[in-house]
């Protein structure tokens, strides 16, 4: 997976951590969180706020 790879991280993430509330920990630890993610292989450099925003709200949905 990469930065773009969007729906496929949320979901990664909903499987990997369905307690945590999305919007309950801030961009760091998401950011942590998704390259933790096995088959994650994309560098933390080509990530920003605007991805990590669509991830969490991404994750948001996917969790409802």
């Amino acid at each position: 997976m990469r930065w773009s790879d969007i729906q496929d991280i949320a979901i990664a993430l909903c499987e990997a951590d369905p307690h945590t509330d999305p919007y309950g920990i801030n961009f760091v630890e998401l950011r942590d969180k998704v390259m933790a993610l096995d088959g994650f292989e994309d560098a933390s450099s080509s990530c920003g706020e605007k991805i990590l925003e669509a991830i969490q709200s991404a994750w948001a949905d996917e969790r409802d």
